[in-house]
């Protein structure tokens, strides 16, 4: 399953950063996040929950970039 969110982020690093750690989440198959569009696309594993893995994500994400933000 694949899903796009809408993301906030303040500079392309950041969104770099942000992508690594989507990518290294338990659950996540393949993620990829576009700068300019300040969208996250995330392909998930065979049988993951969705929501529960976009809140690991977030967690993810905001150890390495504390103002960033997933609308889930």
């Amino acid at each position: 399953m694949k899903k796009t969110y809408k993301i906030e982020v303040d500079c392309a690093n950041c969104a770099n950063k942000m992508e690594e750690a989507a990518r290294m989440t338990a659950g996540v198959k393949e993620a990829s996040v576009n700068f300019m569009a300040l969208k996250m696309a995330v392909e998930f594993e065979e049988g993951a929950d969705p929501k529960a893995v976009m809140q690991e994500v977030l967690k993810n994400c905001r150890k390495v970039e504390d103002d960033c933000e997933i609308f889930i």
